[in-house]
């Protein structure tokens, strides 16, 4: 009969709730917390793209195809990038919050009289939107780039919001291995 007094008084232990010391630092009614609540914030650039914009060449014999990566001076081309943002809480506030984004388009001058010359395109987030590309649009007479070949590269700098309590660059990317070659009409 003892036996089965002392099961009868664990059982009831079991059931009601125990009172020891508590915890020094509680955070929450079930101290269930995260340290990483907003989550990362960070980007890809990808895609560096140049071409011209002529059609196809009205002499097919010399030229049986249009090349997009040779152009005439007078002749329009594009540069661009594209740039993906991670979709964290924090990544979120910031697209909403309108963040600069910046790339400087770089066109190295290989040999001869090539020159050297960089154009920066900006552009600010959007609310709910994550992806973006950045593109500058222009002849090489009007972009000062004298016939030669140029390596391109692009630099992306990533903020300040565009908010009073801003003023950090968030991040920087690099991406380059694009060739362009002009030539004089």
């Amino acid at each position: 009969m003892e036996r089965a007094g002392i099961l009868e008084n664990a059982a009831a232990l079991v059931e009601t709730e125990v009172a020891g010391p508590q915890p020094k630092k509680q955070f929450t009614d079930t101290e269930t917390y995260s340290k990483n609540i907003l989550g990362p914030v960070y980007f890809h650039l990808s895609n560096l793209r140049v071409y011209g914009k002529a059609g196809l060449p009205v002499d097919q014999t010399v030229a049986p195809g249009q090349s997009p990566y040779i152009i005439a001076t007078n002749e329009e081309f594009c540069v661009s990038v594209d740039i993906e943002f991670n979709q964290s809480p924090l990544t979120a506030l910031l697209m909403c919050l309108g963040t600069r984004m910046t790339v400087d388009f770089a066109f190295e001058g290989l040999g001869g009289r090539a020159t050297e010359i960089e154009w920066a395109v900006t552009d600010l987030t959007k609310k709910d939107e994550f992806n973006y590309t950045l593109t500058y649009k222009a002849t090489p007479d009007a972009a000062q780039l004298v016939p030669g070949l140029y390596a391109i590269a692009a630099v992306a700098s990533i903020g300040p919001v565009e908010n009073e309590c801003s003023q950090h660059v968030l991040g920087y990317g690099y991406i380059a291995q694009q060739l362009l070659q002009v030539y004089p009409v």
